[in-house]
């Protein structure tokens, strides 16, 4: 499959293989590469390709293509350059976003690859060593905006540049001032301090002095002497000239067909739908400050070109700013800001499309050796030590219950409950609280549950991380701290009852008595659960295995689509919610009428696999709530607010003046700076819901997606792995600006806060042998050996990807004091030497004696089945050599293993 055709340039080829950034220029009419050494600077004269390359958790490859104009490039070159992106778009399979860059007025996107900041240079672009003007050291003066991002420009050397609102970098010979307006953010201060770290090391080689002038201050330093000598003597900034730029003013969103000539006919304003494009032409979208041109999937090269010839000189005869953004899309790869737009965008069609492309680019990176994921399964590491504490309660209206060890693993489906998780961190303890939200709980039980675990954190030590999980939409982390998890329908509280009453529902709070379907699902011993479902054959998949209890009799369902590995979690689970069941073992497709009859009659259910989402990477937003005075709960909630992304996030990007959320589609993370305006997580909960609500990026999120609140210096590792973690910076306090000064002087303001590494695994150094246990669980496995290791291996796997060995067997308690653990009843495994197992001995005896059958006429796939045999026990019909021959036992031993344990022998032979 040929993807650089003898119409693309020579230069593209191999381009995109390998993430990161490729920078091409136009030199003399030709398209030169740029080296990595000169990546982030830009000529002024000169233009340029850029092609930022992501590897995503999974899946192909993401590409982004930038051509940037320099303020005096020549119009042939700024024309070829964009002729050149879409050559390039072409090249790897029409499969990314393209965008327009004009220098001073670059997207955020752009300016987050060159962090801190881009200084373009005077002059033209040469590859040739020998042309690279080494240009004299002269003083410059650069204004610098944008809190996360920052737009550096260079204005003209004279105090009548200066301002109020913006900070200001006076670059000299020997020392670099920063002026910070007094209208300017503490952010926007703190950011500027990065460009002059970054002007110290590649200007000055690290060796010059670092001055921070305030606007307004006049005497007592001085450094603010020298500052105002360089432009002559001091004299007073103006006030007008502190005057923002102009107001952006709402414009009618206009949607333009583009002919195959090039000319624009309007075709719809304001109320759009996605059906007015069609794949076969080009369009504009006009939103005023924003342009899109979007491509059908079936346009050619040359119409997509001269669709955008035709919106760049639509921008130059309206006489737009060069601050309008100009971005093309291809059909399937549409962004969310442009599908805002559309009064409705169906989801559906796009995920084919999208697709296609990116597998063509897929091929690529396997041909250069790189791996390319295909869905994977999901990566269930935990990032914390799962064998804390573990405190339940139930809400009941305004009290709360405390749940006995042996049952806080069971849950009902119409209560709500707080769970309290205490586990030993670096040099102190932490703890993690979740409110669990019933799916059939009462409102009243909802907003109880938050109140409750709000009071119970508010009281509690330090400052734990809070989140809210709704029952189905449980992150990973949660169902870990479990390890086993049962939940059954119906509810206990009062106010469940009331509301059953009232409305006059079936109380179907499970009873042994009756009917009850559950649902097994996990990973593995430490990662499983049963769900109580309707007792309804639609409830059943293929993908799943099922306990069917009525009465006295319990079926096991085995789908067809269901691993080993689900098979054993199936026998676990069964001994967990009771140990006296004696089931009867079907696979899918061989279940007698009472199996049915129990269901209400077969009906159709789900039988082909399910199909797994590609995991998508995070994306962080800042909040800004754009009334005065927005501490109160009220303004956060119900005033408007703003949310803006902040592209290539970092570490850095986590301002402690700031409210940020760490969308990672699964799950919600709300992180709240120590000097934001927020104090309450309460509110900070409800901020994560109202982002949901908002759905920024048009990803479909759901409102019962999980909302973890944490507050800075309390990050969690399952937080801070999303980020390259320095603990020493989480840990120090002053404002953003202090913070940046003490960094840039050499000095930590850490104060007294502890560092601490929260990307560290827990290691066996807590306790003094090693060990790492609880006394007991009521799961029926003893928490000093992991269940994980009786039948995947004896290595579990942590944090910085560090094998860590299982513990030796020896039960220890964590915490000093009394452990809600340590009571807990240790059950063990029933004996295989059973009375039903003395029966099996005997009929399968029986069936042996009269009727023997060879093993390829008895396995389930057998081409020459035999009929008429009881097919639970077709291992019973084997010879007694071919019996030890495929089970390495004789069958008076098999029938003595536990009933689990024989299940899994067959269905490894082939005959169950």
């Amino acid at each position: 499959m040929a993807f650089y055709s003898k119409d693309v340039d020579s230069a593209f080829h191999g381009a995109g293989a390998k993430p990161g950034l490729e920078i091409w220029c136009i030199e003399n009419l030709r398209l030169v590469s740029v080296p990595k050494s000169s990546h982030g600077k830009f000529y002024s004269g000169s233009a340029y390709v850029v092609l930022s390359t992501s590897v995503l958790k999974s899946g192909p490859p993401q590409h982004d293509i930038h051509y940037w104009l320099g303020k005096d490039a020549n119009e042939v070159d700024s024309a070829l350059v964009s002729d050149k992106a879409l050559e390039l778009d072409a090249a790897l399979g029409s499969c990314t976003v393209q965008y327009r860059e004009v220098q001073g007025q670059e997207t955020e996107k752009f300016l987050s690859y060159f962090k801190p900041c881009i200084i373009p240079v005077e002059g033209v672009y040469s590859s040739q060593p020998g042309k690279l003007n080494d240009e004299t050291y002269r003083v410059t003066l650069l204004t610098c905006k944008g809190d996360h991002v920052v737009h550096v420009k260079e204005v003209p050397f004279s105090r009548s540049s200066l301002n109020h609102n913006d900070v200001f970098i006076l670059d000299t010979a020997s020392k670099i001032f920063l002026f910070s307006g007094c209208n300017s953010s503490i952010q926007e201060r703190a950011k500027a301090l990065e460009v002059v770290q970054y002007i110290k090391e590649n200007k000055h080689t690290g060796n010059c002095e670092v001055a921070t002038i305030e606007d307004g201050k006049l005497v007592g330093d001085s450094d603010v002497g020298e500052f105002w000598s360089l432009f002559g003597g001091y004299a007073p900034i103006p006030r007008d000239s502190a005057l923002a730029g102009p107001q952006q003013v709402d414009s009618p969103v206009i949607l333009f067909w583009i002919n195959l000539q090039g000319k624009l006919s309007q075709i719809g304003s304001n109320s759009l739908a996605k059906d007015m494009l069609e794949k076969n032409k080009c369009y504009m979208l006009d939103c005023g400050a924003e342009v899109f041109v979007w491509m059908g999937r079936n346009t050619s090269i040359t119409e997509r070109k001269t669709s955008i010839s035709a919106a760049e000189d639509f921008l130059r005869k309206q006489d737009r700013s060069n601050g309008t953004h100009l971005t093309f899309l291809t059909e399937g790869l549409e962004t969310s800001m442009f599908k805002s737009y559309f009064n409705s965008w169906p989801q559906t069609a796009e995920t084919k499309l999208y697709d296609e492309g990116r597998e063509k680019v897929a091929a690529i990176f396997k041909q250069q050796g790189y791996e390319v994921k295909e869905i994977p399964e999901e990566d269930f590491q935990s990032y914390i030590n799962c064998r804390g504490t573990l405190k339940v309660w139930r809400v009941n209206g305004h009290e709360l219950s405390l749940i006995p060890v042996s049952e806080q693993r069971k849950l009902y489906s119409g209560d709500c409950y707080i769970v309290q998780y205490t586990y030993p961190g670096n040099e102190r303890d932490e703890s993690l609280f979740y409110a669990w939200l019933g799916h059939g709980s009462v409102l009243e039980d909802r907003g109880d549950a938050i109140f409750h675990m709000s009071a119970i954190i508010d009281s509690t030590r330090g400052d734990p991380v809070m989140a809210q999980v709704t029952q189905n939409k449980e992150p990973v982390q949660f169902f870990l701290i479990f390890q086993t998890f049962v939940v059954y329908k119906g509810g206990i509280s009062a106010g469940y009852k009331k509301f059953i009453a009232e409305s006059g529902i079936d109380d179907d709070t499970y009873d042994e008595k009756k009917t009850a379907l559950f649902r097994v699902q996990g990973t593995s011993p430490e990662n499983m659960q049963a769900i109580q479902v309707d007792h309804v054959s639609s409830s059943l998949n293929s993908s799943y295995c099922y306990i069917l209890q009525n009465g006295t009799s319990v079926f096991t369902w085995i789908g067809n689509l269901t691993s080993s590995r689900d098979h054993d979690l199936l026998d676990r689970m069964l001994e967990l919610i009771n140990t006296a069941w004696q089931p009867i073992s079907l696979r899918e497709g061989s279940e007698p009428d009472s199996f049915w009859s129990s269901l209400g009659g077969k009906t159709e259910y789900p039988r082909e696999k399910e199909m797994k989402k590609f995991i998508e990477d995070p994306h962080l937003f800042k909040f800004t709530c754009t009334e005065v005075g927005y501490g109160s709960f009220a303004a956060w909630f119900d005033f408007p607010f703003q949310v803006k992304e902040i592209y290539s996030f970092t570490q850095d990007d986590l301002t402690t003046e700031d409210v940020l959320v760490l969308d990672c589609h699964k799950e919600l993370y709300v992180w709240v700076g120590r000097q934001s305006t927020i104090k309450s997580k309460e509110v900070a909960l409800n901020l994560g819901l109202k982002f949901l609500q908002t759905d920024i990026l048009e990803e479909e999120l759901s409102l019962e997606t999980p909302i973890y609140v944490i507050s800075e210096g309390h990050e969690p590792s399952f937080f801070t792995c999303f980020f390259e973690w320095d603990p020493l910076k989480a840990n120090m306090h002053g404002n953003s600006f202090e913070r940046k000064l003490a960094t840039l002087k050499g000095k930590r303001s850490s104060g007294t806060a502890q560092a601490r590494n929260a990307r560290k695994a827990y290691s066996r150094e807590a306790t003094p042998d090693g060990s790492i246990s609880r006394s007991g669980s009521s799961n029926g496995w003893e928490r000093s050996v992991s269940p994980a290791s009786i039948i995947s291996g004896s290595h579990l796997k942590f944090s910085d990807n560090h094998n860590v060995s299982s513990p030796t067997p020896v039960v220890r308690k964590l915490f000093t004091g009394s452990s809600p653990y340590q009571d807990s009843p240790v059950v063990q495994p029933s004996s295989p030497l059973s009375n039903e197992n003395s029966n099996q001995i005997d009929a399968s005896e029986t069936i042996a004696n009269s009727l023997i059958y060879h093993y390829q006429r008895l396995t389930v796939a057998s081409t020459d089945p035999v009929s008429g045999i009881d097919v639970t026990k077709r291992e019973a019909y084997l010879s007694e050599e071919e019996f030890a021959e495929k089970f390495g036992m004789p069958k008076g031993t098999f029938y003595k293993l536990p009933k689990w344990r024989q299940n899994k022998l067959k269905m490894a032979a082939d005959l169950f």
